[in-house]
């Protein structure tokens, strides 16, 4: 579980995200990029990640007693955004 898994989380970054058209393409291609395999043939049917790979990636940027806040979510789109127009 934990906060990412909470629909407000979810909402809260979407609402962070719409008031950045700037940043919606690179949500929608790190969306497809981290999706796990095969995401169409499963239930939602939607490019989420891999729960065991989400959890190990926010441990490992976190630690265990933190998760990002939706600003972090922001922040690494724009990462994304950059390193991409960088290559």
């Amino acid at each position: 579980g934990g906060l990412v898994s909470e629909p407000r989380w979810w909402l809260s970054v979407g609402s962070a995200l719409l008031r950045r058209p700037g940043l919606w393409a690179t949500a929608v291609r790190q969306a497809f990029r981290l999706a796990a395999p095969g995401w169409w043939r499963r239930p939602p049917f939607l490019p989420v990640p891999d729960a065991g790979y989400l959890r190990f990636r926010l441990e490992t940027q976190y630690g265990s007693d933190h998760e990002p806040e939706p600003a972090d979510v922001i922040t690494y789109l724009h990462w994304c955004r950059d390193f991409a127009a960088r290559t």
